[in-house]
């Protein structure tokens, strides 16, 4: 299986399987700002660059991943990271744990309210329609959650892992990541997903489930002027 889309995953996703939740043109596109903050360019071109700047409104913020063009004037970067890129070629075995739920509509409110509160600043209103969301809820509190954001060709992002942290040190999320990992991969897609480095404890228990590290990416945050 090639792995070229992960080398430009935002670019990857928007100009395939997530087009109806993009805004594009023929070298740059974004996902529309209530999926999320996310853009991509084809190339390196002078030309991406500037339909890129057609995309994004004079003091919006987005993140690129991947392919980075050579930003001009019109633009400040806010923050560069090298993001690790983790990859799971086998299965995961499914720890045993609370009962989890599929998250509808009816559960919008709630995994915006989790993750605002966890990992804030990527999950929007209209993230959940980027894929399959599960849950695990204690009476009517969403305590823990996982799914599905970037999916290109072959590949399967695994996202918005979060545990409310009162409910930390449960296993809840390495069961339900084995659980969206296992079903993208009966679907035929490989599971990946993107993580700081910094964030030691994620690492840790993505390792333990089996990912590895398969490339580190620039990540910029970036705003128009």
């Amino acid at each position: 299986m090639s792995t070229q889309p992960l080398e430009n995953p935002f670019w990857a996703a928007v100009s395939t399987h997530h087009r109806s939740l993009a805004a594009m043109d023929e070298l740059a596109g974004r996902y529309v700002p209530e999926v999320a903050p996310f853009a991509g360019v084809a190339s390196l071109d002078a030309r991406a660059l500037s339909q890129l700047e057609r995309l994004v409104k004079p003091g919006e913020s987005i993140y690129l991943c991947g392919l980075v063009p050579e930003l001009g004037p019109g633009w400040t970067v806010g923050s560069r990271h090298s993001l690790p890129q983790m990859v799971c070629e086998a299965p995961i075995p499914v720890v045993p744990g609370p009962d989890w739920i599929e998250l509808t509509e009816a559960h919008r409110a709630d995994m915006v309210a989790l993750m605002a509160l966890v990992f804030p600043g990527f999950f929007r209103a209209r993230t959940p329609e980027m894929g399959r969301y599960i849950g695990i809820y204690q009476g009517d509190r969403l305590v823990a959650m996982a799914g599905e954001r970037l999916r290109v060709d072959g590949y399967q992002e695994i996202s918005a892992v979060a545990t409310h942290p009162e409910f930390t040190g449960r296993g809840y999320a390495q069961r339900l990541v084995a659980e969206i990992s296992n079903a993208a991969r009966a679907r035929g897609f490989l599971p990946f997903l993107h993580v700081y480095r910094e964030n030691v404890r994620a690492v840790s228990v993505y390792e333990r489930l089996g990912f590895t590290v398969r490339k580190e990416l620039p990540f910029l945050h970036v705003t128009r002027r």
